[in-house]
């Protein structure tokens, strides 16, 4: 019944051909000429030849529903299986799936891959002005400029990182001007107008969220927008915080993004760098009732800042709410050390204690050190462990245990006093809580610490004995001990002890620097330079950083005459120590010594700007312009060190010289008369005043001011000789006593040096006759100091009494401090002291 029946979308295999009996393959064995064929070769066909290479099928092609134009007939008559019969072409069944028709026209080739038809045509170019691939280029740019930004922001350069944020908003903009035009707004990517970023709440001052997540992960997630996330970061990074808070107002009120309301902890950031903390706090508890518990840990980040600002409002109570949330929740070290700050503040001990006790408990998290040892002497494991010893995550292990430590440490030397009823008897509580903890460490820090608390209370005697206790202990504890107490010994001149000490440190650690600097400053006092220079080279090879070390050195080298060298110190310890007012002073002094007042005067520049109000570095610029010639800036600089100093006598006078010289006598007698308040006893400043009073043409002042100065001075000859001219000039009674004394005087004093020129005669003659008698048995010793005298007056001739004498010196010049370092340290070699030698100075 089925069998008339046909698809009409069907195409029938075998239209066309009729029943045929010879192709009933069942009767084959009853087939007579069939039976022939097979027993003979009658029928069989010719061999097959390669007529069309590269086929396999060799002479002849297939006969498939391609067709044959000779069909070739078997022994019985009847055709080939795949001839052609009525014009009708057979299929080939077997590819039927791969979409071949049975209606292939005859004569066809077979080509599958369509080979015959030649190569493919060139791919068309890509239309880059149609609508879709503009709005595609614009996407790319704005990506391109917001990771940008961000590379600028890593870079630290802030305004540049701005400058691109600006202008991914300006071609965002035109990316959504666009889409309108052509109809596809609805298609906006959301993605880019809106960022993806894991907004993590730091304490306030600390990191911010400023980086924008690009990973897979968020790009799902419907957190803030892009372009202005990442332009309110940059606003927030440049301190242009109103720009700021509008941009994230902005991200916030967009109702499409739950999640948005996070921003709101940045917000927050923001009021609290502008010191608005009760906004501030609104902002972070907006911030935590849109998150969720199951976001503990950044819950926990946001209440930590909450209790910060309390800190700031000095609500201490409020936050000590919050941190003891956050230590039953999540203990860390920066909240138990926050806790006790405001436990401190509020004055309660047993919570101090309790607290202290929280914060030595907190886990750190990191593995234990042991772990980067080689276990053995396999090669692969040392490799191993060599490359992780200092990789990055290694390195932050380190970080986080030394600012446990620093919390600990801070921690405990600040509730010392506090919890008990002496420091000694808190700092030893502490030790013995430490000493149960992780930090076991710490221990011996906290006794050298308790050492150096003595030390800042003027108790020498408790500090000596404490650091006494570790002579016993481990290398590095004797080290840090003997060091500190070869600095205590040195501070009270006792320098056979600070010696000993420096010794027993050395000898408990070679290569403790501060150790060295105290042993090499040690022999400094005794006058053996080249052998502390030795000591202070053996520190700097030890450790490159040693400041102290260096500039100890270049001390050295000036003390030897030898300031090529110095300079070249003093020049590395300056690329260490920028803004150091020492090391300034000292390349100035330098400098001058080497004859270049015009690059001391530039390293004098240089250290005004950062003591400027140091009235010894003002006098000295104006005597480096004054001897370069330049009066008017010599001037300037006397007259500041004088605002700042009107007690320097070497000041006082250059000002009044240069009045005289300039002709302003008047001007100058306030100077003199200061002169004459601080060295009362020299006559040479009240001469000095009276002078300027006569040239100035006030003889009637002159002559009150010189009977005066004889009144106080009667031996002295200029007073006398110039009350007989005055006296004489104004036709005064007095002229004949004041020459009788005058007469008188000079009798006396030539009479005096007769006296001192005999005496000087006859010890010359016993010297001569003493060198004759013992001729060859001495060396010849250096000369005494020469003393130069001289008379500053008002003019005319010296007399005695009234003479300056100046002890010339052999040092160089400038060379008015000495600056000596001398190490304290703890155990870790974290805490130094840094102090002078008795009886030096540093620039104010």
């Amino acid at each position: 019944m089925m069998e008339n029946v046909h698809l009409a979308d069907e195409d029938d295999l075998y239209s066309g051909y009729d029943y045929n009996p010879a192709f009933d393959t069942e009767e084959l064995d009853n087939d007579p000429g069939f039976q022939q064929a097979v027993r003979t070769s009658h029928g069989r066909r010719p061999p097959m030849t390669a007529k069309f290479p590269g086929t396999s099928t060799g002479g002849r092609p297939v006969g498939t529903s391609f067709g044959l134009r000779n069909p070739m007939a078997s022994s019985l008559g009847r055709p080939m299986t795949g001839a052609v019969q009525d014009g009708a072409a057979r299929p080939m069944t077997a590819v039927r799936a791969a979409g071949y028709s049975s209606t292939m026209a005859r004569g066809s080739t077979f080509d599958p891959l369509g080979q015959s038809k030649g190569a493919a045509p060139p791919l068309e170019s890509r239309n880059d002005d149609t609508p879709e691939e503009k709005i595609k280029i614009l996407e790319k740019k704005v990506n391109d400029l917001i990771e940008e930004s961000c590379m600028a922001q890593s870079r630290g350069d802030m305004q540049l990182a701005l400058d691109k944020a600006k202008e991914a908003g300006r071609k965002e903009r035109a990316l959504v001007r666009q889409r309108e035009q052509t109809g596809t707004a609805d298609h906006i990517n959301l993605d880019l107008t809106y960022s993806v970023s894991h907004p993590q709440p730091p304490l306030p001052g600390g990191v911010d969220t400023k980086d924008v997540c690009r990973c897979a992960e968020c790009q799902r997630s419907p957190f803030p927008p892009q372009v202005l996330f990442n332009l309110a970061t940059q606003y927030a990074n440049n301190d242009m915080f109103p720009e700021a808070l509008n941009t994230y107002q902005v991200i916030v009120k967009n109702k499409m993004f739950s999640n948005a309301g996070r921003l709101k902890v940045n917000m927050g950031n923001i009021y609290f760098k502008q010191k608005n903390y009760p906004k501030a706090i609104k902002f972070y508890r907006m911030a935590l009732d849109q998150i969720s518990n199951a976001h503990k840990e950044m819950r926990i980040k946001i209440m930590q800042n909450i209790g910060v600002v309390f800190i700031r409002m000095g609500q201490y109570s409020d936050a000590i709410t919050s941190f003891e949330h956050i230590m039953s929740e999540s203990p860390n070290i920066r909240t138990g050390f926050n806790l006790i700050l405001c436990y401190y503040a509020v004055g309660d001990r047993d919570k101090m204690k309790k607290a202290f006790q929280k914060l030595i408990s907190v886990p750190l998290g990191i593995d234990d050190e042991e772990k980067y040892i080689p276990p053995n002497d396999d090669p692969h494991t040392n490799l191993v462990l060599e490359a992780i010893k200092n990789d990055q995550l290694h390195q932050m292990e380190r970080e986080r245990k030394a600012l446990a430590e620093k919390f600990i440490m801070t921690s405990a030397k600040l509730i010392a006093p506090a919890i008990e009823s002496s420091f000694a008897a808190g700092f030893d509580w502490c030790v013995e809580m430490v000493k149960s903890s992780p930090y076991v460490e710490l221990a011996n820090d906290l006794e050298i610490n308790k050492a150096i608390t003595y030390l800042r209370q003027r108790d020498f005697n408790q500090a000596v004995e404490t650091l006494k206790m570790f002579e016993k202990k481990d290398s590095r504890v004797k080290s840090a001990a003997s060091t500190n107490l070869s600095f205590l010994y040195f501070l009270e001149k006792d320098y056979e002890q600070a010696d000993r000490y420096a010794d027993l440190a050395m000898m408990a650690d070679r290569y403790n620097p501060a150790a060295l600097v105290n042993k090499g400053n040690t022999l400094w006092v005794r006058g053996d330079h080249e052998k502390a220079a030795e000591f202070y080279k053996e520190a700097l090879r030890n450790d490159a950083s040693c400041t102290e070390g260096l500039y100890n050195l270049g001390l050295t080298y000036k003390r030897l005459g030898r300031p090529e060298e110095a300079l070249d110190c003093f020049l590395k310890l300056h690329a260490i120590l920028r803004n150091s007012a020492q090391v300034m002073y000292q390349l100035a002094s330098l400098y001058e010594m080497l004859e270049d007042p015009t690059q001391a005067i530039e390293w004098l520049m240089q250290l005004i700007s950062v003591t400027p109000t140091d009235p010894r570095v003002l006098a000295k610029l104006g005597e480096l312009y004054d001897s370069e010639g330049d009066k008017s800036q010599a001037f300037q600089y006397y007259c500041e060190s004088f605002r700042y100093s009107p007690s320097s006598i070497e000041v006082i006078e250059w000002l009044g010289a240069y009045y005289i010289d300039t002709q302003f006598c008047e001007k100058a007698i306030q100077y003199f008369e200061r002169a004459t308040l601080i060295q009362p006893t020299q006559v040479k400043w009240h001469l000095m005043v009276a002078s300027c009073y006569r040239r100035s043409g006030n003889y009637q002042k002159a002559l009150d001011t010189y009977k005066d100065i004889h009144r106080k001075f009667p031996e002295n000859i200029e007073c006398l000789r110039f009350l007989v001219r005055l006296c004489t000039d104004m036709d005064l009674k007095e002229v004949q006593d004041y020459a009788t004394k005058l007469k008188k005087v000079e009798k006396m004093k030539e009479m005096r040096e007769q006296r001192v020129k005999s005496g000087r005669e006859g010890s010359s003659r016993s010297r001569r006759d003493g060198s004759a008698s013992s001729a060859g048995s001495s060396s010849p010793r250096s000369p005494p100091p020469r003393k130069v005298h001289g008379t500053i007056g008002g003019g005319g001739g010296g007399g005695g009494g009234g003479g300056v004498e100046e002890n010339v010196s052999t040092s160089p010049p400038f060379q008015r401090r000495r600056l000596f370092h001398f190490s304290c340290q703890n155990v870790s070699n974290r805490y130094t002291s840094v102090c002078e030698a008795p009886g030096s100075r540093t620039p104010r």
